[in-house]
């Protein structure tokens, strides 16, 4: 991450699960669905650089913790400039976030927009053992 002159503005060159932050779940063993939806996630082809787009739906159940969603907003955008396949940035983004939150369960749907006459869905999920 590099910041410009600009001390508002963050340009990221690699995506940072280390932006993600927690707050504590304040109904621990209350099961509760948390689902976050945005249509402005976007990587770039590993091939041509080219931008893709797509909409991401998150859906998880908390144990203890839940994110915090500005710092969420700052980690989704840390892939804007990194080359990365639809089914890489799906298991990332649901690797990181179980990793620091710990869920009971969660789900990373994302749906990439048409390129090539293609829509691509991807969707993976993470079960507590």
């Amino acid at each position: 991450m590099s910041k410009t002159d600009n001390a508002a503005a963050v340009i990221f060159d690699k995506v940072s699960p280390q932006i993600l932050e927690v707050m504590p779940y304040q109904y621990e063993g209350q099961d509760i669905n948390v689902c976050i939806d945005t249509e402005e996630f976007t990587c770039l082809c590993p091939w041509t650089g080219l931008p893709d787009f797509a909409r991401m739906s998150i859906c998880y159940t908390p144990d203890k913790t839940v994110v915090e969603l500005k710092s969420l907003k700052m980690y989704l955008q840390s892939y804007r400039n990194v080359g990365i396949v639809h089914e890489s940035a799906v298991n990332s983004i649901l690797n990181d976030l179980a990793e620091i939150l710990k869920p009971k369960y969660m789900n990373v749907d994302m749906t990439f927009r048409i390129r090539g006459g293609i829509t691509t869905s991807v969707n993976a999920e993470y079960k507590k053992d």
